[in-house]
């Protein structure tokens, strides 16, 4: 999908929550990869405020993770995750992800998911975020 405005970006953003339901057996996961400025935190605060989130919503680059509580949704967190900084897989462990992706209430965002790539689980959906010229191109490619 290609988006020229931030107003088409975000519709895209809501039209892809709308489409998230939870998995019985674990948590729904999103990666998020491009490069920096592509969009991805821009696509996070969408989503979050799609879901009910009225706080402000910022890149978690150095804290690593802000989990959010979620009212009367389908989801009972977000939980937005930055690995930018990560340099080994250790790292987003020692965050307690094994139990994070066994909680079917979890909707997890990952941005930069090929930092930690050895535990990103095949079920995840991944989109990609390209620059083209004032525009963004956003590919799902996942289960």
């Amino acid at each position: 999908m290609k988006c020229t405005t931030l107003t088409e970006f975000q519709d895209e953003a809501r039209r892809f929550t709308a489409t998230l339901q939870p998995r019985e057996d674990r948590a729904t996961l999103v990666t998020l990869s491009g490069e920096l400025g592509a969009g991805k935190t821009t696509f996070v605060q969408t989503v979050a405020s799609s879901l009910g989130i009225i706080e402000d919503v910022t890149s978690p680059t150095f804290v690593i993770e802000k989990v959010y509580a979620l009212q009367d949704q389908t989801f009972e967190r977000l939980i937005h995750i930055d690995a930018y900084r990560l340099h080994e897989v250790h790292e987003l462990e020692v965050l307690g992800w094994k139990e994070l992706i066994a909680d079917p209430g979890n909707l997890i965002m990952l941005e930069w998911p090929e930092k930690v790539a050895p535990i990103i689980p095949e079920h995840a959906l991944r989109l990609r975020f390209d620059i083209q010229g004032d525009g963004r191109i956003i590919t799902l490619d996942g289960n």
